[in-house]
């Protein structure tokens, strides 16, 4: 079983379920098909499992490590965003709601997608490679969102929570009396989502 899915905290871990989108960090593993580092490159994507008949093994010596999902909403928590090539509208959708939710930064449609990598990069990773969380009231979170809750991650979904699991998400609960829990979504997606970026969600 290898080691090539993906968690909301970002993390690679061995499961026998499989994802339904298929994501990209660079070169992750050795030739033994074992993950040596968490990411190679800034531009973290999540494709379309497949693509104009393309077809590829697997951790291929010296090739990108395939890293699967089980939805958007977790590709979205751990750092990714859509394929510019195989989700071009994705892509375009993505950036024109991203720079929407994010005026900050001033950005506009013909500003690289690698200056977005670039803030990204310095909201989903510490120095350390520890997940970079900030916390925030439950109840001003949009749908799609992953919160740590009991070292666990949930889903924010219809004002209840829905344990992540490898296979799919458990029966939700309703919002626990805490009000601000840690946010394991980069804080711009969620100003994305808030502006109305709609992730696929496996719910």
């Amino acid at each position: 079983m290898l080691q090539n899915r993906v968690d909301p905290f970002g993390k690679i871990i061995r499961t026998p379920e499989r994802g339904a989108w298929l994501g990209n960090r660079g070169v992750l593993h050795n030739h033994q098909q074992e993950i040596i580092r968490p990411y190679k490159v800034k531009a973290w994507i999540t494709c379309v499992l497949e693509f104009r008949g393309r077809h590829r093994e697997v951790m291929q010596p010296d090739r990108w490590t395939e890293l699967f999902f089980l939805d958007e909403a977790t590709a979205f928590s751990a750092g990714h965003r859509p394929c510019a090539q195989c989700r071009h509208a994705d892509n375009q959708h993505f950036k024109r709601l991203w720079i929407k939710g994010n005026p900050q930064y001033g950005f506009h449609m013909k500003t690289t997608v690698a200056l977005i990598d670039e803030i990204i990069q310095a909201e989903r990773i510490a120095a350390d490679k520890s997940k970079v969380t900030y916390e925030e009231d439950l109840r001003a979170l949009p749908n799609g969102t992953f919160v740590s809750y009991m070292d666990k991650s949930y889903l924010v979904k219809d004002n209840q929570l829905y344990l992540w699991l490898p296979g799919g998400y458990e029966k939700p609960i309703d919002f626990p009396e805490i009000k601000k829990l840690p946010v394991l979504t980069p804080r711009s997606i969620v100003n994305m989502f808030s502006v109305g970026y709609v992730p696929q969600i496996a719910v």
